[in-house]
């Protein structure tokens, strides 16, 4: 993206739908780690600490990778 463009700087939805699958998963993580936060609670963690939102985070990015090694291996088998 060229620097002073419109969307500079700016979280852009890439893939239609994404957004909630990662917000499920988000939460899903959140529920398997017994962290006291709700689905519908959207983007309040002020009582969570630190430490645990990046468990969630850190979490997340090793199923996303998981899942991404899998497409890729599948894709390169057939």
């Amino acid at each position: 993206m060229a620097a002073g463009s419109k969307n500079s700087g700016k979280n852009r939805q890439l893939v239609k739908g994404a957004h909630q699958a990662l917000d499920d998963m988000k939460y899903e993580i959140a529920r398997e780690l017994n962290l006291p936060v709700q689905q519908g609670s959207e983007d309040h963690w002020g009582h969570v600490s630190s430490a645990d939102c990046g468990r969630v985070g850190g979490n997340m990015l090793r199923r996303l990778v998981a899942m991404a090694e899998e497409s890729l291996a599948k894709g390169s088998q057939g």
